[in-house]
């Protein structure tokens, strides 16, 4: 029996998600003209007057929206800023619609961002976007950047280094992830399932989840877990991870509530998920060089999974690192400041 069940299944992608993505399609042009304005004007008419938008520490909740509080930092940030989408899906889950979409922000990294000191330099900042859609706006998102790998590639990472690559990672081999047109339910749903399955069967002791997987597989990890290839390579790195954290899941063995995703859901051979937190469990070993805490962590979590054959080959994971140390007592953008100030 599985030690995550039970739990709703993956949702698939509906006529609805494809009226939802040319929208979305139309919101993400904005961006390609290189003007904030055409970007804040855009937003205007992609997000209703009353959504709500998280994203990862230290922005957490966005009290001003999305374009005032997650773009217009990035747009002060780094100068001739782009943005490339390198997966671009949507889909259904327990009756509500979602689109979503990741790849990288970049550009020449002229100003601080959020106390992230400059570079002078191009740099990359990765990010994950899952946007609810009702009747035509975004009404509720979930915003993840990839600070933890900014701050590495610029040398200022204050903690133990991960025994993974770490660095700019590729969008899907297959070159397909953007996709606006309709996508056959019976293939989203083999993928959903597919993920699923797998979900079903992590911090299983026996590590059930391994079949699931193609032995060429690769995760593109977040900083500070960093990156893995093959099935072996992934698997030295999944299971001790797990372990760091007692009780790793959902936390419904322990009588908490409240952890598990907000949308989860096939489009194609793509599936993703979105948990704000998905997963939670007790430190009771070093993580990054933190030393065990005995605190409870509740982990703001994202994926997106590219099946081929049956089997999953690439997965893409965001995780809040800075808000995961935080819970543990160590404020990363403090240790990035006194990391900058000892450089010479």
């Amino acid at each position: 029996m599985s030690v995550r069940a039970p739990r709703p299944p993956m949702g698939i992608a509906t006529k609805t998600t494809v009226q939802n993505k040319l929208l979305y399609r139309d919101f993400l042009a904005s961006f390609d003209t290189g003007h904030f304005a055409d970007v804040a004007k855009a937003g205007q008419i992609m997000f209703s007057d009353t959504s709500k938008t998280n994203a990862s520490h230290p922005i957490n909740e966005a009290g001003n929206g999305y374009v005032a509080d997650v773009i217009a930092p990035l747009v002060d940030a780094f100068s001739g800023l782009q943005r490339q989408n390198y997966i671009v899906i949507g889909g259904e889950y327990l009756g509500t619609e979602w689109v979503t979409s990741t790849g990288y922000f970049y550009g020449h990294f002229e100003n601080s961002l959020l106390g992230i000191p400059p570079s002078g330099k191009l740099a990359y900042l990765r990010f994950g976007e899952f946007h609810k859609v009702e009747d035509g706006q975004i009404t509720e998102s979930y915003v993840f950047l990839g600070f933890a790998e900014l701050i590495i590639a610029l040398g200022l990472w204050p903690l133990a280094p991960s025994q993974g690559y770490e660095g700019v990672v590729t969008g899907p081999a297959t070159r397909d992830g953007v996709s606006y047109d309709p996508s056959d339910p019976s293939v989203s749903r083999a993928a959903a399932d597919c993920v699923e399955g797998m979900l079903m069967q992590l911090a299983s002791e026996e590590q059930r989840w391994k079949p699931y997987w193609d032995d060429r597989m690769v995760w593109y990890g977040p900083g500070g877990l960093g990156s893995y290839a093959t099935l072996d390579g992934f698997a030295a790195f999944q299971r001790p991870f797990e372990e760091t954290f007692e009780g790793w899941g959902d936390g419904k063995a322990d009588g908490i509530t409240g952890v598990g995703s907000q949308c989860k859901s096939g489009d194609g051979e793509y599936t993703f998920l979105c948990g704000w937190p998905q997963l939670t469990g007790v430190q009771v070993k070093s993580f990054l060089g933190v030393p065990a805490t005995n605190k409870r962590v509740f982990m703001r979590d994202c994926d997106w999974w590219r099946c081929e054959n049956g089997k999953i080959l690439e997965n893409w994971c965001m995780l809040d690192i800075p808000h995961v140390l935080l819970q543990l007592g160590y404020d990363l953008f403090a240790g990035v400041r006194q990391a900058a100030s000892d450089q010479p």
